[in-house]
């Protein structure tokens, strides 16, 4: 897996040198020629950077959790609800495989998508995969101001993030990036990713 960072306000003399706004170069080609799946946990950001991402990349933007939304015809939550989880990780899997047909784009899967033994097997073998990765104390902060999430309602959001942290992190770390992220703009994340894919394409080329 190929590292990288955006570094966040917080002081920390062991990280990567910043990247200034703006700093990613114009992304060549190469970056558009595969889908670029986000991965990583509730509220780290995997939609909102990847709207950006796909703007800076000039590709499609597609969220897993809105697709399924589309097709089922009900929330989330109801799916939920309704079907249980077992159900929408089905339902997941498929919308997933039917975006990989769609051509290049980026994709914001849900939290548990890449968990998925099979919708893990497709994004690794249609797409390059990105582990957005934050503390999960700022995923608390984020996550507390909305109660749509089914997996946190009515429970406590850090011992939630806590322990998906600690069965998913593992299954995460097969992705082909990781990108760290903090309380920072999201500007700076995607020149991080750009920054990445560049590298992590150029060592797999060489």
């Amino acid at each position: 897996m190929f590292y990288a960072m955006a570094l966040g306000r917080r002081d920390d003399v062991t990280a990567p040198s910043r990247v200034k706004p703006g700093a990613a170069m114009t992304p060549d080609p190469r970056l558009r020629r595969k889908t670029i799946a986000l991965v990583g946990l509730m509220g780290v950001g995997k939609s909102s950077i990847g709207r950006r991402l796909a703007l800076a990349l000039d590709l499609p933007f597609r969220d897993a959790d809105t697709e399924v939304e589309s097709a089922a015809g009900r929330t989330i939550s109801e799916i939920f609800e309704t079907f249980g989880e077992q159900a929408f990780r089905e339902g997941e899997r498929k919308v997933i495989g039917r975006l990989m047909d769609d051509g290049p784009h980026v994709l914001a899967t849900g939290g548990g998508a890449f968990v998925n033994d099979e919708t893990r097997d497709l994004i690794k073998d249609r797409a390059i995969s990105i582990w957005l990765k934050a503390d999960l104390d700022l995923l608390v902060r984020r996550i507390g101001r909305k109660d749509t999430r089914p997996l946190i309602r009515g429970k406590d959001p850090l011992e939630v993030l806590t322990a998906l942290a600690e069965t998913r992190y593992p299954i995460y770390a097969q992705a082909d990036i990781l990108v760290e992220t903090g309380d920072t703009p999201h500007h700076e994340a995607v020149d991080a990713i750009l920054a990445a894919l560049k590298t992590y394409l150029a060592g797999a080329e060489a």
